[in-house]
């Protein structure tokens, strides 16, 4: 592995956790921490978002990400960005294993590990590609419906952007749970979320998913009309507002940051180097993170 720059790092860490001090005392929702490039770029059409808790990034988020960026074959207009965002309603407790200020800094490790990826991934005929961005962001909300209309607000990107929320199966099972939508437990909650924005749902590896086949067949079912009763719509289907897409080599096996966390753990570099990308194993070595759980 190539070893970081011990410096920059450092003073990034110190960033974060400065910045995270301030959006905590702030009236924000929402807030981007970093870019890259971080020099400006065009306003996006289609701004992916990948919501998770980071803890620490992993391959599988990289490939959820690289999917969307290179292969989505909905209607999404150039130029697109990438958004990592983390969720820090609880940052006045201490949040474990790693703290947020670590866990952004390994989100940046990873935006610029992706770019790497992107890049050797555009085809070499493809005449002067548009530049795929990715920002850092930090939100206070709990629930992803919120976390979308909060970025629609914040000003930061054009309010005609269409969000695409990049998931896993398991998130969409609950996204589409009445039971998560109080007092009238119905699915209308969804309804300004998908009549503007999409999702883009990876299918889940491992036999307690069902395969493809039972993953494929809940969507039928919402497509048939089955969730009606709940305020589910057909067309959230028929429109392309959720789609199933690739998120990861099933050869490869299931990646999870609870395996990486493991692997830290054993001291393993051989096995985490194949859940996490390259800067953020080294940084987790560096700073020994997840020796405690």
């Amino acid at each position: 592995m190539t070893t970081l720059p011990d410096a920059p790092m450092r003073q990034s860490l110190s960033r974060y956790a400065s910045a995270l001090t301030a959006f905590t005392s702030s009236g924000s929702a929402f807030r981007v921490l970093h870019s890259i490039p971080q020099s400006p770029l065009p306003p996006p059409q289609t701004l992916y978002v990948l919501d998770s808790s980071f803890n620490p990034p992993t391959l599988a988020h990289l490939h959820i990400a690289a999917s969307a960026l290179l292969h989505d074959t909905q209607p999404s207009s150039p130029p697109k960005r990438l958004l990592l965002l983390l969720a820090t309603q609880n940052a006045d407790k201490a949040p474990k294993p790693a703290s947020f200020d670590q866990r952004l800094l390994m989100m940046q490790l990873f935006a610029s590990d992706l770019q790497s990826t992107l890049s050797q991934a555009q085809s070499p005929t493809t005449p002067s590609p548009s530049p795929i961005g990715i920002d850092v962001g930090v939100t206070k909300l709990p629930y992803f419906t919120d976390k979308a209309l909060a970025i629609s607000q914040s000003g930061v990107y054009p309010p005609s952007t269409t969000q695409v929320h990049l998931t896993g199966f398991d998130t969409l099972i609950r996204i589409l749970d009445p039971k998560y939508y109080p007092p009238e437990k119905k699915l209308g909650a969804l309804d300004w979320f998908l009549g503007h924005h999409r999702l883009r749902v990876a299918y889940r590896i491992g036999d307690q998913w069902g395969g493809r086949a039972a993953q494929d067949e809940y969507l039928r079912e919402l497509e048939l009309g089955k969730m009606e009763k709940h305020g589910g719509k057909r067309e959230w289907v028929t429109e392309g507002r959720i789609v199933m897409c690739e998120g990861g080599k099933e050869e490869e096996g299931a990646v999870s940051s609870t395996m990486a966390r493991k692997a830290a753990k054993n001291g393993d570099r051989e096995l985490l180097g194949k859940l996490v990308t390259s800067g953020v194993a080294e940084w987790i070595f560096e700073q020994k993170l997840y020796l405690e759980e």
